[in-house]
Protein backbone atom coordinates (compact mmCIF):
# COMPACT_ATOMS: atom_id res chain seq x y z
CA UNK A 1 0.00 0.00 0.00
CA UNK A 2 1.54 3.36 -1.02
CA UNK A 3 1.91 6.06 1.61
CA UNK A 4 -0.63 8.21 -0.22
CA UNK A 5 -3.37 5.58 -0.12
CA UNK A 6 -5.28 7.11 2.77
CA UNK A 7 -7.83 5.61 5.13
CA UNK A 8 -10.37 7.00 7.56
CA UNK A 9 -9.37 6.92 11.21
CA UNK A 10 -11.82 5.00 13.35
CA UNK A 11 -15.47 5.95 13.07
CA UNK A 12 -14.70 9.34 11.55
CA UNK A 13 -14.13 11.01 8.21
CA UNK A 14 -10.53 11.98 9.01
CA UNK A 15 -8.23 10.69 6.25
CA UNK A 16 -4.74 9.63 7.35
CA UNK A 17 -1.77 7.93 5.71
CA UNK A 18 -1.18 4.24 6.61
CA UNK A 19 2.02 5.21 8.42
CA UNK A 20 2.20 8.10 10.87
CA UNK A 21 5.44 10.00 11.51
CA UNK A 22 6.27 10.00 15.22
CA UNK A 23 8.06 13.17 16.35
CA UNK A 24 9.38 12.10 19.74
CA UNK A 25 12.99 12.21 18.49
CA UNK A 26 12.82 15.71 16.99
CA UNK A 27 15.24 17.90 18.94
CA UNK A 28 18.27 17.03 21.05
CA UNK A 29 16.93 18.43 24.31
CA UNK A 30 16.82 15.01 25.99
CA UNK A 31 20.47 14.32 25.18
CA UNK A 32 19.61 12.24 22.12
CA UNK A 33 17.49 12.72 19.04
CA UNK A 34 17.73 14.58 15.75
CA UNK A 35 19.06 18.14 15.38
CA UNK A 36 16.63 20.67 13.93
CA UNK A 37 17.98 20.48 10.37
CA UNK A 38 17.77 16.68 10.22
CA UNK A 39 14.34 16.68 11.86
CA UNK A 40 13.11 19.02 9.13
CA UNK A 41 14.66 16.83 6.43
CA UNK A 42 12.79 13.81 7.80
CA UNK A 43 9.48 15.71 7.94
CA UNK A 44 9.90 17.02 4.39
CA UNK A 45 10.72 13.56 3.03
CA UNK A 46 7.66 12.06 4.74
CA UNK A 47 5.35 14.76 3.38
CA UNK A 48 6.87 14.57 -0.11
CA UNK A 49 6.12 10.83 -0.24
CA UNK A 50 2.45 11.50 0.51
CA UNK A 51 2.40 11.02 4.27
CA UNK A 52 0.03 13.43 6.00
CA UNK A 53 -0.21 12.17 9.63
CA UNK A 54 2.32 13.45 12.21
CA UNK A 55 2.20 12.66 15.93
CA UNK A 56 3.92 14.58 18.72
CA UNK A 57 3.28 15.56 22.36
CA UNK A 58 3.67 18.60 24.56
CA UNK A 59 6.44 16.85 26.52
CA UNK A 60 8.51 15.54 23.62
CA UNK A 61 11.98 17.11 23.91
CA UNK A 62 10.52 19.55 26.46
CA UNK A 63 8.20 21.12 23.90
CA UNK A 64 10.86 21.54 21.22
CA UNK A 65 9.35 18.80 19.03
CA UNK A 66 6.13 20.82 18.71
CA UNK A 67 8.11 23.99 17.98
CA UNK A 68 10.13 22.30 15.22
CA UNK A 69 6.93 21.12 13.53
CA UNK A 70 5.25 24.48 13.94
CA UNK A 71 8.17 26.44 12.53
CA UNK A 72 8.48 24.17 9.49
CA UNK A 73 4.78 24.09 8.61
CA UNK A 74 4.42 27.84 9.08
CA UNK A 75 7.01 28.58 6.39
CA UNK A 76 4.79 27.39 3.53
CA UNK A 77 1.32 28.96 3.29
CA UNK A 78 -1.39 26.31 3.12
CA UNK A 79 0.81 23.40 4.16
CA UNK A 80 -0.56 23.25 7.70
CA UNK A 81 -4.06 22.59 6.33
CA UNK A 82 -2.82 19.56 4.38
CA UNK A 83 -1.32 17.88 7.46
CA UNK A 84 -3.17 15.87 10.11
CA UNK A 85 -1.34 17.18 13.16
CA UNK A 86 -1.71 15.24 16.40
CA UNK A 87 -0.33 16.13 19.81
CA UNK A 88 -0.90 15.05 23.41
CA UNK A 89 -1.60 16.54 26.81
CA UNK A 90 -0.94 15.18 30.33
CA UNK A 91 2.77 15.70 31.00
CA UNK A 92 3.74 18.46 33.41
CA UNK A 93 6.26 20.98 32.06
CA UNK A 94 6.04 23.16 35.19
CA UNK A 95 7.71 21.50 38.23
CA UNK A 96 6.02 22.42 41.48
CA UNK A 97 2.64 23.17 39.89
CA UNK A 98 0.19 20.31 40.63
CA UNK A 99 -2.11 21.61 37.89
CA UNK A 100 0.69 21.83 35.34
CA UNK A 101 -0.10 18.29 34.18
CA UNK A 102 -2.86 15.71 34.30
CA UNK A 103 -6.26 15.45 32.67
CA UNK A 104 -8.24 18.00 34.67
CA UNK A 105 -9.98 20.88 32.92
CA UNK A 106 -7.50 23.53 34.13
CA UNK A 107 -4.53 21.51 32.90
CA UNK A 108 -6.07 20.46 29.58
CA UNK A 109 -7.08 23.98 28.55
CA UNK A 110 -3.68 25.42 29.48
CA UNK A 111 -1.78 22.60 27.74
CA UNK A 112 -3.87 23.05 24.58
CA UNK A 113 -3.15 26.79 24.46
CA UNK A 114 0.57 26.18 24.93
CA UNK A 115 0.68 23.48 22.23
CA UNK A 116 -1.18 25.77 19.82
CA UNK A 117 1.43 28.45 20.45
CA UNK A 118 4.38 26.09 19.89
CA UNK A 119 2.76 24.52 16.83
CA UNK A 120 1.95 27.98 15.44
CA UNK A 121 -1.56 26.93 14.49
CA UNK A 122 -5.16 27.75 15.39
CA UNK A 123 -6.26 24.15 15.81
CA UNK A 124 -5.07 20.61 16.56
CA UNK A 125 -6.42 17.89 14.30
CA UNK A 126 -6.20 15.06 16.83
CA UNK A 127 -5.72 15.73 20.55
CA UNK A 128 -4.66 12.72 22.61
CA UNK A 129 -4.80 12.10 26.34
CA UNK A 130 -1.26 10.75 26.71
CA UNK A 131 -2.06 8.36 29.58
CA UNK A 132 -4.88 7.80 32.02
CA UNK A 133 -4.96 10.23 34.95
CA UNK A 134 -6.39 8.23 37.85
CA UNK A 135 -6.91 11.39 39.94
CA UNK A 136 -9.39 13.03 37.53
CA UNK A 137 -12.98 11.93 36.88
CA UNK A 138 -13.20 10.79 33.28
CA UNK A 139 -16.35 12.87 32.69
CA UNK A 140 -14.39 16.03 33.53
CA UNK A 141 -11.76 15.11 30.96
CA UNK A 142 -14.29 14.28 28.25
CA UNK A 143 -16.35 17.41 28.90
CA UNK A 144 -13.26 19.63 28.71
CA UNK A 145 -12.20 17.99 25.45
CA UNK A 146 -15.70 18.44 24.05
CA UNK A 147 -15.49 22.17 24.88
CA UNK A 148 -12.20 22.42 22.96
CA UNK A 149 -13.82 20.75 19.95
CA UNK A 150 -16.83 23.07 20.11
CA UNK A 151 -14.48 26.06 20.37
CA UNK A 152 -12.72 24.96 17.16
CA UNK A 153 -9.35 24.51 18.84
CA UNK A 154 -9.44 20.71 18.43
CA UNK A 155 -10.98 18.68 15.60
CA UNK A 156 -10.92 15.11 16.99
CA UNK A 157 -9.91 13.40 20.24
CA UNK A 158 -8.30 10.09 21.21
CA UNK A 159 -6.78 8.22 24.15
CA UNK A 160 -3.30 6.75 24.47
CA UNK A 161 -2.03 4.19 27.00
CA UNK A 162 -5.27 3.84 28.96
CA UNK A 163 -6.92 0.65 30.32
CA UNK A 164 -9.68 -0.76 28.14
CA UNK A 165 -12.32 -0.44 30.86
CA UNK A 166 -11.58 3.27 31.29
CA UNK A 167 -11.63 3.94 27.52
CA UNK A 168 -14.96 2.12 27.26
CA UNK A 169 -16.36 4.14 30.16
CA UNK A 170 -15.26 7.41 28.54
CA UNK A 171 -16.64 6.52 25.11
CA UNK A 172 -19.96 5.29 26.46
CA UNK A 173 -20.41 8.42 28.57
CA UNK A 174 -19.54 10.67 25.62
CA UNK A 175 -22.03 8.95 23.32
CA UNK A 176 -24.74 9.04 26.01
CA UNK A 177 -24.20 12.76 26.71
CA UNK A 178 -23.77 13.83 23.09
CA UNK A 179 -20.14 14.89 23.65
CA UNK A 180 -17.42 14.50 21.04
CA UNK A 181 -16.53 10.79 20.90
CA UNK A 182 -13.07 9.28 20.80
CA UNK A 183 -12.01 8.24 17.29
CA UNK A 184 -8.63 6.62 17.97
CA UNK A 185 -6.59 4.59 20.42
CA UNK A 186 -2.78 4.80 20.62
CA UNK A 187 -1.11 1.78 22.23
CA UNK A 188 2.17 -0.09 22.15
CA UNK A 189 1.86 -2.99 19.71
CA UNK A 190 4.50 -5.21 18.13
CA UNK A 191 5.46 -8.84 17.68
CA UNK A 192 6.98 -8.60 21.16
CA UNK A 193 4.08 -6.72 22.80
CA UNK A 194 0.85 -8.50 21.86
CA UNK A 195 -1.01 -8.55 25.18
CA UNK A 196 -3.12 -5.66 23.84
CA UNK A 197 -4.98 -8.31 21.84
CA UNK A 198 -6.70 -9.43 25.03
CA UNK A 199 -8.93 -6.42 25.62
CA UNK A 200 -7.64 -3.19 24.05
CA UNK A 201 -7.79 -4.24 20.40
CA UNK A 202 -11.24 -5.93 20.59
CA UNK A 203 -12.56 -2.90 22.51
CA UNK A 204 -11.23 -0.50 19.87
CA UNK A 205 -12.88 -2.48 17.06
CA UNK A 206 -16.19 -2.65 18.94
CA UNK A 207 -16.25 1.07 19.84
CA UNK A 208 -15.08 2.40 16.48
CA UNK A 209 -11.58 3.49 17.47
CA UNK A 210 -8.79 3.38 14.91
CA UNK A 211 -5.67 1.84 16.46
CA UNK A 212 -2.37 3.66 15.95
CA UNK A 213 0.40 1.44 17.34
CA UNK A 214 3.54 2.99 18.78
CA UNK A 215 6.93 1.26 19.07
CA UNK A 216 6.12 -1.34 16.38
CA UNK A 217 9.82 -2.36 16.45
CA UNK A 218 9.92 -2.32 20.26
CA UNK A 219 12.46 0.47 20.51
CA UNK A 220 14.62 -1.00 17.76
CA UNK A 221 14.71 -4.53 19.15
CA UNK A 222 13.12 -5.82 15.92
CA UNK A 223 15.10 -3.55 13.59
CA UNK A 224 17.49 -6.30 12.51
CA UNK A 225 20.39 -4.76 14.41
CA UNK A 226 20.22 -7.36 17.18
CA UNK A 227 20.47 -11.04 16.22
CA UNK A 228 21.18 -14.36 17.85
CA UNK A 229 24.57 -14.37 16.12
CA UNK A 230 25.73 -11.06 17.62
CA UNK A 231 24.03 -11.46 21.01
CA UNK A 232 25.83 -9.45 23.66
CA UNK A 233 28.29 -7.81 21.27
CA UNK A 234 26.15 -4.96 19.87
CA UNK A 235 25.70 -1.91 22.07
CA UNK A 236 22.11 -0.82 22.61
CA UNK A 237 21.75 2.96 22.38
CA UNK A 238 18.54 2.85 24.41
CA UNK A 239 19.97 0.64 27.12
CA UNK A 240 17.67 -1.56 29.18
CA UNK A 241 14.64 -0.74 27.03
CA UNK A 242 16.34 -2.92 24.42
CA UNK A 243 18.55 -5.31 26.40
CA UNK A 244 15.77 -6.41 28.77
CA UNK A 245 13.90 -7.88 25.78
CA UNK A 246 16.82 -9.71 24.17
CA UNK A 247 15.79 -13.17 25.34
CA UNK A 248 15.07 -16.54 23.72
CA UNK A 249 11.50 -15.58 22.71
CA UNK A 250 12.72 -12.39 21.04
CA UNK A 251 15.55 -14.12 19.20
CA UNK A 252 13.06 -16.70 17.92
CA UNK A 253 10.91 -13.88 16.55
CA UNK A 254 13.96 -12.18 15.02
CA UNK A 255 15.05 -15.46 13.41
CA UNK A 256 11.65 -15.68 11.72
CA UNK A 257 11.78 -12.04 10.60
CA UNK A 258 15.18 -12.66 9.01
CA UNK A 259 13.97 -15.83 7.29
CA UNK A 260 10.86 -14.15 5.84
CA UNK A 261 12.89 -11.06 4.95
CA UNK A 262 15.23 -13.16 2.86
CA UNK A 263 12.29 -14.70 1.00
CA UNK A 264 10.84 -11.27 0.23
CA UNK A 265 14.11 -9.35 -0.22
CA UNK A 266 13.06 -7.13 2.68
CA UNK A 267 14.63 -6.07 5.95
CA UNK A 268 13.51 -7.63 9.26
CA UNK A 269 12.22 -4.18 10.27
CA UNK A 270 10.05 -3.95 7.16
CA UNK A 271 8.59 -7.38 7.83
CA UNK A 272 7.87 -6.50 11.47
CA UNK A 273 6.15 -3.25 10.47
CA UNK A 274 4.15 -4.98 7.74
CA UNK A 275 2.93 -7.52 10.32
CA UNK A 276 1.71 -4.77 12.69
CA UNK A 277 -0.02 -2.89 9.87
CA UNK A 278 -1.84 -6.08 8.84
CA UNK A 279 -3.42 -6.66 12.26
CA UNK A 280 -7.18 -6.31 12.82
CA UNK A 281 -8.15 -2.87 14.03
CA UNK A 282 -4.86 -1.20 13.10
CA UNK A 283 -5.27 1.99 11.07
CA UNK A 284 -1.99 3.92 10.93
CA UNK A 285 1.23 2.66 12.50
CA UNK A 286 3.52 5.24 14.11
CA UNK A 287 7.10 5.09 12.87
CA UNK A 288 10.04 6.90 14.40
CA UNK A 289 13.27 8.00 12.76
CA UNK A 290 16.30 9.90 13.98
CA UNK A 291 17.97 9.78 10.56
CA UNK A 292 16.68 10.04 7.01
CA UNK A 293 17.90 6.51 6.19
CA UNK A 294 15.83 5.14 9.08
CA UNK A 295 12.76 6.83 7.64
CA UNK A 296 13.38 5.23 4.23
CA UNK A 297 13.83 1.82 5.85
CA UNK A 298 10.53 2.19 7.68
CA UNK A 299 8.65 3.38 4.59
CA UNK A 300 9.90 0.29 2.75
CA UNK A 301 7.44 -1.73 4.84
CA UNK A 302 4.66 -0.44 2.60
CA UNK A 303 6.13 -2.50 -0.25
CA UNK A 304 6.04 -5.75 1.76
CA UNK A 305 3.14 -8.15 1.25
CA UNK A 306 3.05 -11.00 3.75
CA UNK A 307 1.44 -14.25 2.69
CA UNK A 308 -0.92 -16.20 4.93
CA UNK A 309 1.96 -18.59 5.62
CA UNK A 310 4.22 -15.71 6.65
CA UNK A 311 1.54 -14.31 8.96
CA UNK A 312 0.89 -17.72 10.49
CA UNK A 313 4.59 -18.25 11.16
CA UNK A 314 4.99 -14.85 12.82
CA UNK A 315 1.83 -15.33 14.85
CA UNK A 316 3.07 -18.68 16.10
CA UNK A 317 6.49 -17.51 17.33
CA UNK A 318 5.02 -14.42 19.02
CA UNK A 319 1.91 -15.98 20.60
CA UNK A 320 1.14 -13.92 23.74
CA UNK A 321 -0.05 -15.01 27.15
CA UNK A 322 -3.21 -13.02 27.80
CA UNK A 323 -4.69 -11.98 31.13
CA UNK A 324 -7.88 -13.74 32.17
CA UNK A 325 -10.31 -14.17 30.50
CA UNK A 326 -8.39 -13.58 27.26
CA UNK A 327 -6.78 -17.01 27.19
CA UNK A 328 -9.95 -18.84 28.13
CA UNK A 329 -12.07 -17.04 25.52
CA UNK A 330 -9.96 -18.55 22.75
CA UNK A 331 -11.64 -21.88 23.49
CA UNK A 332 -15.23 -20.63 23.69
CA UNK A 333 -15.89 -21.40 20.02
CA UNK A 334 -15.34 -25.07 20.81
CA UNK A 335 -18.39 -24.94 23.14
CA UNK A 336 -20.57 -22.82 20.88
CA UNK A 337 -20.01 -24.27 17.41
CA UNK A 338 -17.45 -27.06 17.74
CA UNK A 339 -16.46 -28.57 14.39
CA UNK A 340 -18.28 -25.85 12.44
CA UNK A 341 -17.33 -22.54 10.83
CA UNK A 342 -19.06 -19.28 11.73
CA UNK A 343 -17.97 -15.90 10.31
CA UNK A 344 -14.84 -17.54 8.95
CA UNK A 345 -13.83 -18.99 12.34
CA UNK A 346 -13.55 -22.76 12.34
CA UNK A 347 -13.89 -24.18 15.82
CA UNK A 348 -12.20 -27.39 16.99
CA UNK A 349 -14.36 -30.36 17.92
CA UNK A 350 -15.60 -30.48 21.50
CA UNK A 351 -14.48 -33.88 22.80
CA UNK A 352 -16.80 -33.73 25.83
CA UNK A 353 -19.81 -32.45 23.93
CA UNK A 354 -22.82 -34.49 22.81
CA UNK A 355 -22.57 -36.38 19.54
CA UNK A 356 -24.84 -35.85 16.57
CA UNK A 357 -28.28 -37.52 16.97
CA UNK A 358 -27.45 -38.35 20.59
CA UNK A 359 -30.15 -38.09 23.26
CA UNK A 360 -29.88 -35.05 25.56
CA UNK A 361 -30.95 -34.82 29.17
Amino acid sequence: MPLDHYLTLGRSGLRVSPLCLGAMTFGEDWGWGSPVAESEEIIEAFLDRGGNFIDTANAYTKGHSEAILGDLLARTPGRRERVVLATKFLSNLYPGDPNGGGAGRKSIVAACEQSLRRLRTDYIDLYWMHCWDQHTPIEETMRALDDLVRAGKVRYIGFSDTPAWKVAQAQTRALFEGWSPLIALQIEYSLIERTVEGELIPMAIELGLGVTPWSPLRGGVLSGKYTRANAGSVKADRGERVTSFLNERTYTIIDELIRIGRELAASPASVALAWVQSRPGVASTIIGARRIDQLEQNLAALDVTLSLAHLAALNAVSEPSLNFPGGMLRFVTMFTHGGMTVNGVTAPDWPLGPKADAEHY
